[in-house]
């Protein structure tokens, strides 16, 4: 199995090589011109596993373990790095910061690995316990990510109950700007400064949430998207039902809107 598995992996590379010789648009490829196609990828592994799709979640691992080598056969062109590089340093790095299991550290639980391993990454010469979090994550993954490391060094609420009091608390916080905007007329400059009050007291609303969520064990940016696909199912049969019924959105009412959509949440639920 293992020399077949090399042989897949050589192969791709080899393939990964004659691309990158002959084919135009593979030849044409930077590292900057790259980014936006792998971020895109990393989505669309994102959606199969939200649609828990194993077929496709295997084709997008396919199409991302071809970036990686093209990422490498670019570094190896710029005298930057090898492909080996890549390979020893991620299994260097993996056997130092497993020493529970490469070396005599003994730890309890999960959590005490994860401890440990950011222990092991300030040693390493990091910043800041934060410094590992992307700046590119979407808000509500890096938000989760920041809470997260947080965590690690004891910076944290002790159960669900206080994490809710600051949920209520930001929500009161919220409620109190918005009233306060609503003393000042449009445009002014009071309106403006409070506006920016509200985004700012909204953000820490869902800063809140996602640490809730982390207590409740829920992957916010996942129940999120369940969210979405689930509304964008039921307002596409809101569409299908009003066109079966003579009628497009546009010259429907709100109420008679709201009647279908009940209707097809009714259907859902049985």
């Amino acid at each position: 199995m293992d020399n077949i598995l090399l042989e897949k992996f050589w192969g791709l590379k080899v393939i990964m090589d004659d691309l990158r010789e002959k084919c135009p648009w593979d030849k044409k490829q930077t590292i900057q011109s790259l980014r936006q196609l792998t971020i895109e990828e990393t989505y669309e592994l994102a959606d199969a596993i939200s649609d828990n799709d194993w077929k496709g979640i295997r084709e997008e691992l396919g199409d991302l373990m071809l970036h990686i080598l093209f990422y490498a056969k670019i570094g190896e062109e710029q005298n930057q790095f090898t492909l080996q590089e890549v390979l020893s340093g991620i299994s260097e790095k993996l056997i130092a910061r497993h020493p529970h299991i490469y070396g005599d550290v003994e730890v309890k639980d999960d959590e005490e690995v994860k401890r440990n391993w950011e222990k092991l990454k300030m040693k390493e010469g990091k910043s800041s316990v934060l410094s590992g979090v992307p700046k590119a994550l979407p808000a509500v993954v890096k938000a989760m990510r920041l809470q997260e490391k947080a965590r690690q060094v004891g910076f944290e609420w002790e159960n669900a109950a206080q994490v809710w009091q600051k949920v209520e608390e930001e929500t009161n916080e919220l409620n109190e700007v918005i009233e306060e905007k609503s003393k000042f007329p449009d445009g002014s400059k009071e309106a403006m400064a409070s506006q920016d009050k509200i985004e700012a007291e909204f953000g820490d609303l869902l800063f809140s949430l996602v640490n809730y969520s982390r207590f409740l064990h829920i992957d916010a940016e996942h129940a999120l998207e369940r969210t979405n696909k689930k509304f964008i199912s039921r307002f596409r049969q809101m569409e299908e039902k009003a066109l079966t019924g003579g009628k497009a959105l546009t010259d429907m009412t709100l109420d008679e809107m709201d009647q279908i959509w009940n209707q097809i949440k009714k259907e859902d639920l049985t």
